[in-house]
């Protein structure tokens, strides 16, 4: 029987060792300094520790292993294809966990892979500079499938105001039709998801969602090319195909004198239940934040936030937001038509 120090080799294996210490009938081999459990029966000393002589080593040759020529590599499923699914349909949706409680609850973020492709993609966020994008998920989602990419909080909806899904369909093993690879962007609007008739039904979903369309049909929607050499002529192309859009809303608002903007808290949310004033509160500067940003480059625009009187937190807080916009002046807005609740920004 094999004792500690004596030095073993394996009856059954390739490799062995000096055995360092014994429990039960369990020996511990040191290999290379790793410590190897084996069967005590499975040890032949071939060095005894004390020097003494050699025990004889059983004449047990263990049979040789057989390696396949050609290992087998597992075949992975086939995949079940839809008469639709040659078509890709990719949707981005915002599950609440708790419907009823939108004011504390947190969001399940999903990809939806309506298709017959495997899709390679990545899930970003806008960084805080304005100007990068911070990857949230990057991964391969199956034909027909939904991938879950992570929960959303409250603490991170200020971050989320733009999303943006990359992603290349491809298909395993068998000829395809092949698809552009693209980038889809969605300018965000995170107020919504404190309101209740926000969330729709959607087939893909069995509780009411906020759901993106990525690619509807095979048309991606909002694209951008990917291309790193034409990049920056798309953003640009991307730049002066809104402006036109942003011209008709000008001229709309200036026939309405100003755009008139009630921060009134009810007038944001269905409800406030469970709520604090500070979360309120940021509610409410959110918005006033979105309609700046907005409307920054419009030169000469005047826009009035509706606060109320109260006891002129709200107010204050506006005053101390519009430090971060130094091309803009603030004033009370007109007595007549809104009392002492108003305040009007006119952008230089």
């Amino acid at each position: 029987m094999a004792q500690i120090g004596d030095v073993v080799r394996y009856l059954n294996a390739v490799g062995g060792g000096r055995i360092v210490k014994i429990e039960g009938n369990i020996a511990y081999v040191d290999e290379d300094g790793f410590e190897t459990p084996v069967l005590l029966r499975e040890c032949v000393v071939i060095s005894p520790a004390g020097g003494g002589e050699v025990k004889k080593e059983s004449k047990y040759v263990a049979p040789p292993t057989v390696v396949p020529e050609h290992p087998v590599t597992p075949k992975a499923e086939a995949v079940e294809e839809t008469v639709t699914g040659e078509k890709l349909n990719v949707v981005l949706a915002y599950q609440p966990v708790e419907l009823k409680h939108l004011t504390t609850t947190s969001y399940d973020t999903y990809l939806v892979n309506d298709s017959n492709y495997y899709l390679y993609f990545t899930y970003l966020t806008r960084a805080d500079n304005g100007i990068g994008w911070i990857t949230r998920y990057a991964g391969i989602v199956e034909p027909n499938i939904q991938v879950f990419l992570g929960e959303v909080t409250h603490a991170d909806l200020p971050d989320m105001d733009r999303v943006a899904i990359q992603y290349v369909a491809f298909k395993r093993d068998k000829e395809f039709a092949l698809k552009a690879p693209v980038a889809v962007e969605y300018r965000l609007d995170t107020t919504k998801f404190f309101k209740l008739h926000c969330f729709h039904d959607n087939v893909y979903f069995d509780t009411p969602v906020i759901a993106l369309d990525i690619v509807k049909n095979d048309i991606p929607c909002r694209t951008m090319m990917i291309d790193s050499g034409t990049m920056e002529m798309a953003m640009r192309e991307k730049r002066y195909a809104d402006k036109p859009l942003r011209r008709q809303v000008q001229k709309k608002e200036k026939r309405q004198g100003v755009i008139e903007v009630d921060l009134h808290i009810n007038e944001l949310l269905d409800t406030t239940a469970g709520l604090s004033n500070s979360d309120m509160l940021e509610v409410q500067l959110g918005e006033f934040r979105r309609v700046m940003d907005e409307n920054i480059r419009n030169k000469g625009c005047k826009i009035v936030f509706i606060h109320g009187k109260g006891e002129g937190v709200l107010r204050n807080a506006l005053l101390k937001e519009l430090k971060k916009y130094p091309r803009c002046e603030a004033q009370d807005a007109s007595f007549r038509e809104y009392g002492f609740g108003a305040t009007q920004v006119t952008i230089r």
